[in-house]
């Protein structure tokens, strides 16, 4: 897959899979925390919230154990994570104990457009289209144009929302969206959003600039970076010595 089309509002130093080589560092467990039952009539995981750090949370806001993942929409290790990892993380978030949050991170100019369409439908579906996005991501990237297709250069002429758009486009995110309920005209809206472009983009600044983010997936587990954890047994491991 071909990245080298330049994202001009940001400068991208993270690559997929940079956090998780070794093992994880072990920690003692703490205490076992308390749960907390959901509003009348819910599940935790159907509470989300769009954070105001650009970020969507699954479950109780209170939740004494706080797990953020910072990752890519095109990070084969991010899709790993998604696949295996998911399921078993809303079982723990249905307690109560355990919140998730999933902040987009851009390692290319692909991600900006699958992010931007990602969000797009809101917190309601989100979770269920990142999956959806997650399971087909293979599918979806195979499916875009090959090295060496004049595409290529037609997109590095284009403004950067042309660009976005057409990558988008052209790699099957448009349609995507569509197939779940969101309109053409409403998802090209969502693509030519400059607010929400630079949100991104000074999310990622802040990401890195506070975290250091080593590769994506990456995991903050109650305000601190999860060193070399990036499948679904090392964050489990890490949220068990949490207490949830």
């Amino acid at each position: 897959m071909r990245i080298a089309i330049g994202l001009a509002s940001a400068v991208i130093l993270a690559g997929c899979g940079g956090g998780e080589s070794g093992n994880s560092t072990a920690t003692a467990p703490a205490a076992p925390v308390a749960g907390a039952t959901a509003p009348a009539g819910t599940q935790w995981t159907d509470k989300v919230e769009k954070t105001a750090e650009g970020g969507f949370r699954m479950g109780n806001p209170d939740a004494p154990v706080k797990l953020i993942e910072y990752g890519s929409r095109t990070c084969g290790h991010c899709a790993a994570f998604a696949t295996t990892g998911m399921e078993p993380l809303k079982a723990q978030i249905a307690t109560g104990k355990v919140s998730f949050e999933f902040r987009d991170f851009l390692l290319n100019p692909i991600d900006l457009g699958a992010a931007l369409l990602g969000q797009c439908a809101g917190p309601g579906p989100f979770f269920a289209i990142m999956d959806q996005m997650y399971e087909q991501q293979a599918t979806l990237l195979q499916g875009g144009p090959k090295e060496g297709d004049p595409f290529f250069q037609q997109v590095e002429a284009m403004a950067p929302a042309q660009r976005t758009a057409a990558l988008a486009e052209r790699y099957g995110y448009l349609a995507f969206v569509q197939q779940r309920g969101v309109p053409e005209a409403k998802a090209r809206q969502c693509l030519a959003d400059q607010s929400a472009i630079d949100a991104l983009v000074k999310g990622n600044e802040a990401a890195q600039k506070e975290y250091n983010i080593p590769g994506t997936p990456t995991f903050i587990l109650n305000g601190k970076v999860l060193e070399n954890t990036g499948t679904w047994p090392q964050v489990e491991a890490a949220l068990k010595a949490a207490g949830a």
